[in-house]
């Protein structure tokens, strides 16, 4: 689920004080004390702990393989580098920034490794978090039609506020801000560091796949402000996603390639996450026509509430555009849920590299099975 639903009303009740100018009466109050600030700042913490208790997504979620599942990592028969780019909500000052870059290889005993980077940046406090992954899967051959790919990951995340953006009193006269920095030395130690692990898989033929995975098995405490009663055990998190691609006929032979090897098919496929008591699923179809995909998606649970607000997140737009062996990719989810278009939504962008070290990849029509998965090949 998107960092939205579950945080519709704290954000809902922000913009509408922001409209009336009421969030500015403290930063412009130049008699908050530091201990009024730390206090705030601890308020917002246990907001973020209680209210969103979830993981960052990606829209793009086949463009961001090793995030979604470790099943994945290096099922291209090669290897593969990719960055991930998020930015939710950037008309609002409680916006959501996620960035990872990732490489993983096939080192051709049926064995595949993967390292992950995920940095995040959540709510009004500059709350984030940076994690790194890494990642194993091994491919078993169940019969001429059917592959399954299992995979495990182990990660390390550390998870802070930056304070950084504060402004004190000492740094405003008459005019406005005059100073860039304060001689207010605040040094909270608001940081928790903790590992975990995932563990998933992918079934997959030709045209069809399905995978599953279980994040967050350790389900580590992640308050900033543990030893003082208070904890915020990270729920785990579980995915279902799969597919079905369809080759479009072309010319007389019907195979969904062109005669210059340009694929032509069309790809329906979803991705269901529930994390705590917060679910939401990806429903949508991908077009591709070489070197270009398309890709349309609904984001919602429609016969579902949340806090009385109806589970309608957001319809995602998607363009992608295929270069020898790159991959790049821009998404727009369109914002339809009670915060409205004002939040600007959410910009996402990927950029996918393929290489191999050694002998060439054979030709497609050689290989063994292929996983269907848009974006892999």
């Amino acid at each position: 689920m998107t960092k939205g639903n579950s945080f519709s009303n704290l954000i809902y009740n922000y913009l509408f004080c922001k409209e009336h100018g009421w969030c500015e009466i403290a930063a412009k109050n130049r008699s908050m004390n530091k201990f009024r600030l730390v206090i705030l700042l601890l308020f917002l913490a246990y907001l973020n702990n209680k209210a969103l208790g979830q993981d960052p997504q990606f829209s793009q979620y086949y463009a961001a393989p090793l995030y979604l599942n470790p099943g994945l990592v290096g099922i291209n028969g090669e290897g593969r580098a990719g960055i991930n780019y998020r930015n939710q909500w950037p008309s609002i000052d409680a916006n959501f920034e996620t960035f990872s870059a990732w490489v993983d290889y096939n080192f051709n005993f049926n064995s595949s490794g993967g390292l992950i980077i995920t940095r995040d940046r959540e709510g009004l406090a500059g709350l984030s978090s940076t994690s790194i992954g890494l990642q194993y899967a091994y491919e078993l051959e169940l019969n001429s039609k059917w592959m399954f790919r299992p995979g495990v990951q182990l990660s390390y995340t550390t998870r802070d506020l930056n304070f950084n953006k504060l402004t004190f009193g000492d740094q405003f006269d008459n005019t406005g801000l005059v100073n860039p920095t304060s001689t207010e030395l605040l040094d909270s130690g608001l940081k928790v560091n903790y590992l975990d692990m995932a563990f998933g898989g992918m079934f997959f033929s030709n045209n069809l796949w399905l995978g599953g995975v279980m994040h967050n098995i350790f389900e580590p405490d992640q308050s900033l402000i543990a030893g003082d009663g208070v904890s915020s055990p990270l729920p785990r998190r579980f995915s279902l996603h799969g597919g079905y691609k369809l080759p479009l006929r072309v010319g007389s032979h019907g195979k969904g390639t062109t005669p210059d090897g340009k694929e032509r098919s069309v790809t329906p496929s979803f991705n269901y996450r529930s994390q705590g008591k917060f679910d939401q699923l990806d429903l949508g179809i991908f077009f591709t026509l070489e070197p270009v995909i398309l890709g349309l998606w609904y984001r919602g649970i429609p016969i579902k509430t949340v806090d009385g607000f109806s589970n309608h997140e957001s319809i995602i737009v998607h363009l992608g555009l295929t270069k020898g062996i790159a991959t790049f990719g821009y998404s727009y989810d369109l914002t339809i849920s009670e915060l409205g278009v004002n939040t600007g939504g959410a910009h996402e962008v990927s950029l996918i590299y393929n290489f191999r070290i050694g002998l060439p990849k054979p030709p497609k029509d050689v290989q063994r099975l292929r996983c269907p998965v848009p974006f892999i090949f």
